[in-house]
C-alpha cells in the first residue's frame, strides 16, 4: 500500500489533475467563442490572455486539492466521499480563481467561459479519479502488485477490518486468512478461514509468505497486542494496528503524528482549516448583503413592533454557541415586556398568550429571526448550523439526551438540517439532535447551500414555527 500511495497519489494524480484543469480552462475558451450557443458580442478575445493563466490554474487547483487532503497519504475513503471532497475543493479553488482574476484591471475574462470552465473542470477531475480507482481495481484483480494480508483479531473489530479490506479492491490487499485468540475452536470466522492462533502468528506469517499483518482487537484484548508484536518483531512483514474506538466516536476521528506519538482525535469539528475559513467568509459576505438588501423590511418590522406594543424593538437573549460559549442572540420582540417574570424560562408552545398580536405573525413567518444576521456578521453565529439553545435548557438536556453537547462543535445557525426537516418548535428533541449530528458528520459546503435553498423554499413558514 505504501508503494501505491507514494507513486500514484504522491506524483501521478496531482500531475494529471493539473493537465485536466488546464485543458478545461483552455477548452472553455474554445467552447465559449467557437462552438457555444451564444455568440461573442464583443468580438474574439486574444487567446494568449487566456493561455497565460494556465500556470496559475494548475498551481491553484493542485494546491487547493492538496490542502483539502484529496491526496493525503494513508487515508482511504469510498467513492462518494472522494467525489464530495473533490467537488468541495473545486468550488474553493474556483472562488479563489474568480477573486484573483477580478483584480486584473487590464482585462476582464468572459463570465460564461468561467461557467464552462467550472463544469468541465469538475467533470474532468471527478471522472479521472473514478477511472483511476476502477483501473487499479481491475489491475489488482489480475494480481498486479497484490499483497497477501493476514488479519489478527476477534469480534466486531475484526469484522470491521475484513469488511473494509473487501470494500477497497483498488488497494490490492488480498486477505489470505485470519489468526484468532488461543483457546478458540472455530475454523472460519466472518467468511474467512482461520489459519491459527495468536501463539503461532510468526510461524503462519513465514509459512504463508504474508506481505502484511493487520491487527484488529477489541479494547478488552489490548493486552494481547504486546505478545503479538513481540512475536513479529524479527519478521520483515508490514504490521498495521487498527484502533477500535468506534463506541466513543459520534462525529469522526483522525490520527495525528504528534512528534512521533500517534494521537487519535475523537469527535473533532469538521470546520477547521480551510473549510472553516470558507464557511466564515460566506457567512460574513451573505449576512452583510442580507442586512443591506433587507434593511427596508427590517425598518418596517421595527416600526410595527414599536407601534403595536409597548417595549423595545429588539429582544436580547443569552444562548449557547460554539464550544459551549454563551452569546447574546437578537430577535425582534414578539412577546410582552417581562413575559417570563412570573413563569421563568418556558419552552415554546403553539398557543401562548404572552405573545403580542404582531409577534404571533412574526413567529409564524420566522421574521423575528432576521436580526440574527447581525449575530452572523460579527461571528457569534453562522447562517447554517444547529439552532442555539438557552443555557438553562442546555443544562437540562445534556443530562437527558446522549451526545447533546456535541452539537456545540460547530457554530449555531439561523437555520439548520433539523429546521428544514420540520424539527422545530415543540417537537422531538431526540430527532432534532439526530439531525444536528448528521449535519456535523456530513458537513460540506454543498450541504450548507442545500439547507439555505430549502430554507428559502419552505423553511420560513411551517406548522411548527411558533
Amino acid at each position: 500500500m505504501k508503494r501505491y500511495q507514494h507513486t500514484l497519489i504522491g506524483q501521478i494524480l496531482p500531475a494529471i489533475d493539473a493537465i485536466i484543469i488546464v485543458a478545461a480552462w483552455l477548452g472553455a475558451y474554445w467552447v465559449r467563442f467557437f462552438v457555444g450557443p451564444l455568440p461573442a458580442s464583443k468580438g474574439l478575445p486574444d487567446f494568449r490572455a487566456y493561455s497565460a493563466l494556465a500556470p496559475l490554474v494548475a498551481v491553484l487547483w493542485v494546491s487547493v486539492l492538496t490542502l483539502m487532503r484529496v491526496y493525503q497519504f494513508g487515508r482511504v475513503v469510498d467513492r462518494a466521499r472522494e467525489v464530495s471532497l473533490i467537488i468541495k475543493a473545486h468550488g474553493v479553488a474556483l472562488l479563489l480563481f474568480i477573486a484573483i482574476t477580478y483584480m486584473y484591471e487590464e482585462y476582464r475574462y468572459s463570465r460564461l467561459a468561467v461557467v464552462y470552465f467550472a463544469g468541465m473542470g469538475v467533470i474532468g477531475i471527478v471522472s479521472f479519479h473514478l477511472l483511476a480507482r476502477n483501473v487499479l481495481a481491475a489491475l489488482r484483480a489480475r494480481g498486479v502488485n497484490r499483497r497477501r494480508v493476514l488479519a489478527v483479531g476477534d469480534g466486531q473489530a475484526l469484522a470491521g477490518l475484513i469488511e473494509r479490506v473487501s470494500r477497497f479492491p483498488e488497494l490490492g490487499l488480498h486477505l489470505e486468512g485470519v489468526v484468532v485468540p488461543d483457546g478458540t475452536s472455530y475454523d472460519t470466522i466472518y467468511g474467512q478461514r482461520v489459519l491459527g492462533r495468536f501463539s503461532v502468528v510468526a510461524e503462519i506469517v513465514r509459512r504463508e509468505k504474508m506481505d502484511e499483518v493487520q491487527i484488529a482487537l477489541a479494547p478488552s484484548q489490548s493486552q494481547e497486542i504486546d505478545r503479538i508484536l513481540e512475536a513479529l518483531r524479527d519478521e520483515t512483514v508490514d504490521v498495521r494496528v487498527a484502533l477500535d474506538v468506534r463506541r466513543y466516536v459520534q462525529l469522526g476521528c483522525e490520527i495525528e503524528d504528534f512528534d512521533g506519538l500517534p494521537v487519535v482525535h475523537i469527535n473533532d469539528s469538521p470546520l477547521i482549516g480551510l473549510s472553516g475559513v470558507l464557511k466564515r467568509a460566506t457567512d460574513a459576505v451573505l449576512s452583510a448583503i442580507g442586512l443591506v438588501e433587507l434593511s427596508p423590511l427590517l425598518l418596517l418590522i421595527a416600526a410595527l413592533v414599536k407601534i403595536t406594543s409597548r417595549g423595545p424593538v429588539l429582544y436580547v437573549q443569552e444562548r449557547m454557541g460554539l464550544d459551549g460559549r454563551s452569546f447574546n442572540m437578537l430577535k425582534f420582540r414578539s412577546m410582552k415586556v417581562d413575559a417570563e417574570a412570573q413563569t421563568g424560562a418556558v419552552w415554546a408552545q403553539a398557543v401562548d398568550d404572552r405573545r403580542t398580536a404582531f409577534g404571533t405573525f412574526l413567529r409564524k413567518t420566522s421574521l423575528d429571526e432576521l436580526p440574527q444576521l447581525w449575530n452572523v456578521l460579527v461571528g457569534d453565529m453562522s447562517l447554517v448550523g444547529p439552532r442555539p439553545e438557552r443555557p438553562v435548557f442546555v443544562d437540562r438536556f445534556r443530562k437527558e439526551i446522549p451526545n447533546y453537547m456535541l452539537r456545540h462543535k460547530v457554530q449555531a445557525g439561523i437555520t439548520g438540517w433539523a429546521q428544514v426537516n420540520g424539527w422545530r418548535g415543540n417537537t422531538s428533541l431526540d430527532r432534532r439532535i439526530e439531525c444536528d449530528l448528521f449535519y456535523i458528520r456530513n458537513w460540506s459546503y454543498i450541504l450548507d447551500l442545500k439547507i439555505l435553498t430549502l430554507t428559502l423554499w419552505k423553511g420560513f413558514i411551517h406548522k411548527n414555527a411558533y
